[in-house]
């Protein structure tokens, strides 16, 4: 009998009596998940695990049990791209169950236990892989399943094809993408405030898992500088990254930061040159990469990077199966640097990358997610990761929220006068239907022209705090952060930083005004903003807006549209803390009046 076959090629290390018997060789959190699941027997079962914490582990041990037990007889995974899907017949092969990542139709050789398909493939065929899953009892691992709301199409296919599946196991390790397609297998229940939200049946966040040791530290360094454009009506204007502006302004700066021409680009890649030279000190394989917008951005930092280091950059261009093999290639081995288009963010499995430059404009959680979750895999205690970006209020916002967990949500709230949340996400979503990954929004690229930038180091950022001032790239200020060594533990991580953030501020109060290094306020004026101390001035904010409410009959909306029309900046969950500090006294300045 087929059944036979399968288990006749299953790993030895999963006999009867230990129902996954690398028990002793799985996590913490994976051995917990695979206790709930073989409690609970669900059908549907849904692990939400941070990027690093080793979900393709954890579903192939749970796969590898479900068919020595004969609960099923065959495995089809899907993933999001065809890199991911050859990663998991790779993985899977190594325990013993054979996937044919290369199935597209007819009967599937006998020495296989199932396929390994992308979300695409089933959007395309899903008739086909329903009658698969009829004709014999099939575990559905659906990776990264937020992917199947990525379009109706999609979603429709999947429930389609795997409604007859008699397992079906969802994994994500990102926060939930903010459309409202449903996402097939997956729970959703009301919460008081009436809005639906997804329910995992198992969690394990990027907190938890830095606990454990399971994924690195990340370290986020910011750079700030001014910046120059023109826009298509023909003014010059300029202004500064995290200063207080429009939202099309903090776009065209933005763009105007990753501009290859520009000295802001060349000045980031340089230091996280520095930085990795500093980390492979103590991790000697260690690479970086650059995460860009499109293909022609992605070739011109290939060629910066061989400018400044003398070493050519391994360019990934789109998510073919030339790509697929130049990522194993530079997984395989010791180069320095490699350049993807943000395409190919999630899925690039290479455990040796620590440091990364954010270069693109997308600003989603659920992308930043995806990226910064390149750079955590964890291979020992101790290793760092550090992460390059723009000061740009929704990236420090991101990178201040790495541990907080979210569910995807059904309903959209929103508030009279409140911006809508989604808008961007929307627009990406729109962007990926029309299948235009490597070159969206071309013609708003004819909006503006860049001009020229500069680069200033800004802050770090590192377990939802602020630590260092601004200071010129390329002074000692600068290296005093990128020299940090590459192991460390976490609390030794906070310590240095704090040291750091001291002998800055002991040298710029030495140095006369004229000569610090210092290109914003004092370093006295600087002090370190916890996330938890911007949760209170958001409260703060709110409060005394609840109560200028009754004082002047406006409502909410308003008056938070008001604040920021006067005082500049984006919605309040994006603030700065000198932003939030200005509008609470630009409200108490209102309310005194009316007094």
């Amino acid at each position: 009998m087929t059944t036979t076959t399968t288990n006749h090629h299953l790993s030895p290390a999963f006999p009867g009596r230990a129902p996954w018997g690398t028990a002793n060789k799985l996590r913490a959190w994976q051995q917990g998940a695979m206790e709930k699941y073989v409690q609970e027997q669900p059908r549907d079962f849904l692990a939400v695990a941070t990027p690093g914490a080793g979900k393709t582990t954890f579903a192939l041990t749970l796969a590898s049990w479900l068919l020595h037990h004969h609960v099923v007889q065959q495995v089809t995974v899907v993933a999001p791209t065809e890199h991911l899907k050859k990663q998991w017949a790779e993985a899977a092969a190594r325990i013993g169950i054979k996937l044919d990542p290369e199935y597209s139709a007819g009967p599937l050789g006998r020495e296989y236990h199932g396929v390994a398909v992308t979300y695409a493939g089933v959007g395309v065929r899903p008739m086909l892989h329903r009658n698969r899953s009829e004709q014999r009892k099939t575990l559905v691992i659906l990776d990264e399943i937020h992917h199947a709301g990525d379009s109706r199409s999609w979603g429709e296919a999947c429930m389609e094809a795997f409604e007859p599946a008699t397992r079906r196991l969802c994994l994500t390790g990102t926060p939930f993408r903010s459309d409202t397609n449903p996402i097939p297998f997956v729970t959703y229940e009301e919460g008081n405030d009436g809005i639906r939200r997804s329910s995992a049946d198992y969690t394990y966040g990027y907190g938890n898992a830095l606990s454990d040791g399971v994924v690195r530290p990340v370290i986020f360094l910011s750079y700030s500088g001014n910046m120059r454009w023109r826009t298509k009506a023909g003014d010059e204007l300029e202004a500064r990254l995290g200063e207080p502006m429009t939202k099309d302004a903090v776009s065209q700066a933005w763009r105007t930061a990753l501009d290859p021409r520009g000295e802001w680009m060349q000045n980031v890649l340089r230091a996280a040159d520095r930085r990795l030279t500093e980390v492979r000190k103590s991790i000697p394989d260690a690479g970086a990469l650059v995460i860009a917008s499109d293909q022609e951005s992605a070739r011109a930092y290939a060629k910066l990077i061989r400018e400044i280091t003398g070493e050519g950059a391994t360019l990934v261009l789109s998510d073919d199966s030339g790509a697929s093999q130049r990522i194993d290639d530079f997984s395989q081995s010791d180069a320095r640097w490699m350049v993807a288009v943000r395409m190919v963010s999630e899925g690039v499995d290479v455990p040796r990358l620590a440091v990364g430059v954010y270069a693109t404009t997308i600003s989603t959680p659920l992308f930043f997610a995806q990226a910064v979750g390149r750079f955590v895999r964890s291979r020992r205690r101790g290793e760092t990761a550090s992460v390059f970006l723009p000061t740009v209020p929704n990236l420090l916002t991101f990178a201040n929220e790495m541990e907080v967990e979210r569910d995807h949500v059904l309903d959209k709230p929103k508030k009279e006068g409140e911006e809508d949340p989604y808008a961007e996400e929307d627009k990406l979503l729109a962007e990926a239907e029309r299948q235009q990954d490597e070159d969206t929004g071309s013609d708003d690229q004819l909006s503006f022209e860049a001009l020229e930038s500069d680069a200033v180091f800004d802050r770090v950022l590192y377990n939802s705090a602020e630590f260092g001032m601004q200071a010129h790239a390329g002074s000692e200020e600068e290296q005093d952060y990128l020299g940090i060594p590459g192991l460390l533990e976490p609390e030794q991580v906070e310590l240095l930083l704090q040291k750091r953030q001291a002998r800055q501020i002991a040298h710029s109060r030495k140095r006369p005004d004229a000569e610090a290094d210092l290109l914003e306020l004092p370093a006295e004026r600087r002090p370190v903003v916890t996330h938890k101390e911007l949760l209170e001035l958001r409260k703060q904010l709110n409060t005394l807006v609840g109560a200028y409410v009754h004082q002047s009959g406006k409502p909410h909306g308003v008056i938070h549209t008001e604040l920021r029309r006067v005082c500049g900046g984006p919605p309040s969950a994006e603030a700065t803390a000198g932003q939030l500090n200005e509008r609470i006294k630009k409200v108490r300045e209102w309310a005194t009046r009316m007094k």
